[in-house]
């Protein structure tokens, strides 16, 4: 497969720039991978759309405000934007400098603030900070809104670029397809008798970064943490012995399930806390998952190929040519999307 089969044509008026009044208030396009029909509904439809038996899989990350301008030793100005801690005062970290940073350079911040430049990891830079990262940027970081809000982060962003289940600081962007989720649809699921379990990834900055290479076998994904615990393996294992649906609130939800099915081998899934860089796309057999709430996803993106090899391709293509000629809306604070998979998309349960 190649890079050029997953782009689309979406008008820049269609990208969400804010989130709608009320979270639940998005649009829901219900796309059955079977039969390649979509049905447009709203978000509050969602619950109609489940049974008693079946199980929603959440990510309960939290997203730390992770975006800080500091100052170098010669002057220049840098933006620092976390991508995940690895000690409680180390962090590997994107950095937007003229010249780059050097080993051994400060980085100087805003109330005499600082952090050393330890080297570089690929693309990344590792540095140490005189205390413990998260709380200094809970403190003095503005929240990391995408590159395609073209404005910048308001104090309503710290709520709504936030699920209302957040618990475990540590991703750098949102697992937006839990935007959509609010009390009143949480008390509409629990009405409707449909459980829910969490797993945490912590979403990377890196889910952002373009797939540069044309042939994906190529692409190498950057690694993200994730913790599966066992209340989630054992509220998957009830629903399935009551005959119910896996439901994965996100792709973050679908690669933590699908990682921890695959290191547990055939037919299992255990618990797993580690690193992830599965990269899902056509011709990946889905172990845990039987269907997935979603957002609308960039063209040519490695999210867009995880829901095309849930679905099919053209399916999923001619579902945005669809969405795009009804004006949904894009991206983080856009609108979402209930995928039923292809045949042969998921392994015999």
């Amino acid at each position: 497969m190649h890079r050029s089969d997953y782009h689309y044509h979406l008008p820049h008026e269609l990208i969400a720039q804010h989130p709608t009044a009320e979270r639940s208030a998005s649009r829901l396009l219900v796309l059955d991978g079977a039969g390649g029909c979509a049905d447009h509904r709203q978000f509050r439809d969602l619950p109609a759309l489940l049974e008693p038996r079946d199980l929603l899989v959440f990510n309960d990350t939290r997203v730390v405000p992770a975006r800080v301008h500091g100052v170098k030793d010669s002057g220049g100005r840098v933006e620092i934007l976390l991508e995940r801690t690895v000690e409680e005062t180390r962090a590997l970290v994107h950095a937007r400098a003229s010249k780059g940073l050097r080993a051994g350079a400060v980085v100087r911040f805003a109330g005499g603030h600082q952090a050393r430049v330890l080297g570089r990891e690929e693309d990344l830079y590792l540095l140490e900070f005189p205390g413990p990262v998260l709380p200094f940027f809970e403190r003095h970081g503005a929240m990391p809104l995408p590159p395609y809000i073209e404005r910048a982060p308001d104090e309503a962003d710290r709520e709504r670029y936030q699920t209302v289940y957040s618990r475990v600081p540590g991703a750098v962007a949102a697992p937006t397809a839990g935007l959509h989720f609010d009390e009143a649809a949480f008390a509409a699921l629990a009405a409707r008798g449909v459980r829910h379990a969490f797993v945490t990834l912590h979403v990377g900055a890196g889910t952002f970064q373009p797939v540069r290479v044309d042939e994906l076998a190529q692409h190498r994904m950057h690694a993200e943490h994730l913790q599966v615990p066992e209340a989630t393996c054992a509220a998957i294992r009830a629903a399935r012995a009551a005959g119910g649906r896996v439901i994965a609130v996100g792709t973050t939800v679908v690669r933590s399930l699908e990682t921890a099915a695959m290191l547990a081998g055939p037919g299992g899934l255990a618990p797993y806390s580690g690193e992830t860089r599965l990269f899902i796309q056509p011709g990946h057999r889905f172990r845990v998952v039987d269907a997935m709430v979603t957002n609308f996803h960039l063209p040519e993106s490695t999210l867009l190929m995880l829901c095309a090899a849930f679905v099919g391709r053209e399916r999923l293509l001619a579902a945005y040519a669809q969405a795009v000629a009804l004006r949904y809306r894009f991206f983080s604070y856009g609108d979402a999307m209930f995928l039923r998979p292809a045949p042969g998309a998921c392994e015999a349960r």
